[in-house]
């Protein structure tokens, strides 16, 4: 995982270093440098912007200013504070204005058409947050240091930043509480299957769907197939008997009404347990749902009008439950939970809700960040707007149902579970996916990990 820092722990990670700060600019200086000379295919010939504040982001942009002199090429520097509206035409713009401490607002100047290399930061955008303060000028590429921030994973910060690479600069960071989910993490995180393994010893239950939505169970059993779940048993109110339930899926027989004391009896054969998904929001679905959620101990993902059952009183039911719970809330979700939205700072929404519920909360966007009540967070950057059609929510809900059967912390289920999700649209078509393609594309995930 790649730590990620807030602008305050950065700034209590310089003050801890034992290196003097001219030794750190050098080295950040040296970075950028690097990175300059690869944009620019070599130095012979090419002419450099280099846009200075007065702080030591600025600092670093004139340290790879000295660098690329002495390697002759052409430097231009500019100060912030009284920069023209329109940048000398260059092969480079270095963006070092501001980095992630910047508070005010920042219009930056139009670059003549050049490519941008933006230091720690595009500046402009909040560290903390991802917000745009002003207008932040759209970087190719991101040099950061010691650890990626939040406002280079969250939105509009994410886009502007362009390709971010995280430059080791010899700070010490510590044991971050929040990281970014690579492939390996999950490939390390995959339990593998034992030569004696059986269908029985990685099961799930769902309790999704209903005459009008049917097709809510249907994407949550596959995905709890593909996704590895050696039996997925599937109960759906009021849908006796679902032809058109996936074929393995075993059909468990659920009344329209008053169907929670069955469900109660049948998740005791499974290992985790994902409901609410397309069950409706009438009255009695909602009580049913509750009195599943006080009763079953199993590790449960709840999602959709599950979570519109929990509502405002997340925290009185949860808290009676001593089995895992993962919430996977959207922005809507989330405020019926918290009370209100979760703002511009997500990872600390996240974090919040996590730890008044004392459950795991993904909360869903186009940076998904997973929070556990102990304060840990998970972050997941690889989802884009494939991803935002009907049912992707139920495919997601599968899968992180079929690695808590499987044994997975319900912290890593969930990070991991964010991750295949996101990679199994990323090798979907740009334009028309649809739910279900996720389905069919996570065994080609999952055996890309493995390999």
């Amino acid at each position: 995982m790649i730590p990620i820092l807030t602008p305050e722990e950065v700034a209590a990670a310089d003050a801890a270093s034992p290196e003097p700060v001219h030794v750190l600019i050098d080295r950040a200086g040296a970075a950028v440098a690097h990175h300059a000379l690869d944009l620019l295919g070599g130095a012979y010939g090419r002419r450099v912007v280099v846009l200075a504040g007065k702080g030591n982001n600025g600092a670093d942009g004139r340290a790879a200013a000295a660098r690329l002199r002495r390697r002759g090429v052409r430097i231009d520097e500019i100060d912030a504070a009284a920069c023209p509206d329109v940048l000398p035409r260059a092969d480079l713009v270095i963006d070092a204005a501001y980095g992630t401490g910047f508070r005010g607002e920042h219009v930056a100047p139009d670059p003549a058409g050049s490519r941008v290399l933006a230091v720690d930061i595009p500046s402009g955008i909040d560290g903390r947050t991802g917000e745009e303060r002003g207008r932040a000028l759209q970087a190719e590429r991101t040099v950061t240091f010691a650890a990626l921030k939040p406002g280079l994973v969250l939105e509009p910060g994410r886009s502007r930043s362009g390709t971010v690479v995280v430059a080791d600069i010899g700070l010490d960071v510590g044991a971050p509480g929040a990281a970014a989910v690579e492939a390996a993490d999950v490939a390390a995180w995959l339990p593998s299957r034992p030569a004696t393994a059986h269908k029985w010893a990685a099961s799930v239950t769902v309790v999704a769907g209903s005459p009008a939505m049917a097709g809510a169970g249907h994407l949550v059993a596959a995905a709890a197939q593909r996704a590895g779940a050696g039996m997925v048993r599937l109960g759906s109110p009021g849908l006796p008997g679902d032809p058109a339930r996936p074929t393995e899926a075993v059909g468990i027989e659920l009344p329209a009404a008053g169907w929670a004391e069955a469900a109660r009896r049948e998740a005791e054969r499974g290992h985790a347990m994902v409901l609410g998904p397309g069950l409706g929001t009438a009255p009695t679905t909602q009580t049913a749902i509750l009195d599943v959620v006080c009763s079953v101990e199993l590790p449960m993902v709840l999602d959709g009008d599950g979570l519109t059952a929990l509502g405002a009183d997340a925290a009185a039911v949860l808290h009676t439950r001593s089995g895992t719970t993962v919430l996977t809330p959207h922005d809507g979700e989330f405020e019926r939970l918290a009370g209100h939205r979760p703002g511009a700072d997500r990872l600390a929404a996240a974090r919040s809700l996590a730890g008044e519920l004392g459950a795991i909360v993904l909360l869903k966007g186009p940076t998904t960040v997973v929070a556990a009540a102990d304060g840990a967070v998970r972050v997941v950057r690889d989802g884009d707007a494939r991803l935002a059609t009907a049912g992707t929510g139920d495919v997601l809900s599968g899968v992180i149902g079929a690695l808590l059967a499987r044994g997975m912390a319900p912290l890593e289920a969930a990070a991991a579970g964010a991750w295949l999700h996101a990679r199994a649209a990323s090798i979907g078509p740009p334009d028309g996916l649809v739910a279900s393609d996720l389905v069919d594309a996570l065994p080609e995930v999952l055996g890309a990990l493995r390999s």
